[in-house]
């Protein structure tokens, strides 16, 4: 099959991006296509068959897009938009990224359930007791979206109860300050990621952690929002949070309504948000039980075996 070249025309930014850093990105599609990619001023030049052509095509043209669009082009965006025109479409509005284990996907049926509520509704309840995976996969979710760049950020907040919200008085600047409370969230980003381009990201603004006190009076728009640990959001809280979405933004509220840190437990948000929106359009509500734990196997006993006995002590989710 004859090999022929095809020039693409570009800005001279994304046609940086498409080459990547010491043509590392060209790379990867030369190898995924068997096409020869060219920089050569004004655009790229594909060369190769038709077949190959076409695929690095689709890659170039995606890859240029987020550029466009003033968005960060890592490796892993490449990777993804390869595997993407491999399959001949793009990935469905819930396909989830490759961690350091490899591709994350459901492992329990209410998993499958709740990727699809999440694949489908603007916002999403995720309930359930420790170690079901719901922080992770809409932590997986997130970054799909921001792969694919269906959003412009991914804003993960938790409450900080522990230390009454008066993260001012601790020592450091706000990341120092902030952190503590963020590490299940900070190992799933990084497994998912992997360490630099996660600190690439939160660098460049794509990835926000903070408080549930630093969303007050912002308005959320292009975002993919991820509320953990909202069992300790107050009613009070829950209104204000929920209330920052804004155009093209999506939500996940993840918490276990049995493991409430609040003074009294009674204030807490979250089963009152669920009650007053469940089944209202564009709201979903995933629950999770004790046989969708996948931490260790003793965990599940361990939940059954508090739940049996009525007490619920704070474990993290």
């Amino acid at each position: 099959m004859s090999r022929t070249a095809e020039f693409i025309t570009l800005s001279e930014a994304a046609a940086r991006a498409v080459a990547g850093p010491s043509s590392r990105h060209a790379a990867l599609i030369e190898d995924a296509f068997d096409v020869l990619v060219e920089t050569p001023g004004g655009g790229v030049s594909l060369t190769g068959d038709v077949r190959g052509r076409a695929s690095a095509k689709r890659v170039v043209e995606a890859l240029a897009l987020r550029a466009e669009r003033g968005l960060e082009v890592a490796e892993a965006d490449v990777r993804v938009a390869i595997g993407q025109a491999r399959t001949g479409r793009g990935s469905p509005p819930g396909a989830l990224p490759s961690g350091r284990r490899g591709p994350v996907s459901p492992r329990t049926p209410a998993q499958a359930r709740y990727l699809d509520t999440l694949a489908k509704c603007d916002l999403v309840f995720g309930l359930g007791p420790a170690g079901t995976g719901k922080t992770f996969l809409a932590v997986a979710a997130g970054v799909g979206a921001l792969l694919r760049g269906d959003v412009d950020r991914l804003i993960v907040s938790r409450p900080a109860v522990e230390a009454g919200e008066r993260l001012g008085f601790l020592p450091g600047d706000l990341t120092e300050k902030v952190d503590p409370y963020m590490a299940p969230v900070w190992e799933a980003l990084t497994d998912i990621l992997g360490a630099e381009q996660f600190r690439r990201r939160r660098e460049k603004g794509e990835i926000e952690l903070a408080p549930i006190a630093f969303m007050r009076g912002r308005t959320l728009s292009h975002a993919y929002v991820i509320v953990d640990e909202a069992q300790n959001c107050s009613r009070m809280q829950m209104r204000m949070v929920l209330t920052r979405l804004g155009e093209g933004a999506k939500m996940v509220v993840t918490g276990d309504p049995s493991q409430i840190d609040l003074p009294q437990p009674r204030d807490s948000g979250l089963a009152h948000a669920v009650g007053l929106l469940e089944g209202e359009k564009g709201v979903g509500v995933a629950r999770f039980g004790p046989e969708d734990v996948v931490r260790h196997p003793l965990v599940e006993r361990i939940v059954r075996a508090y739940e049996a006995d009525g007490r619920s002590p704070g474990a993290g989710s």
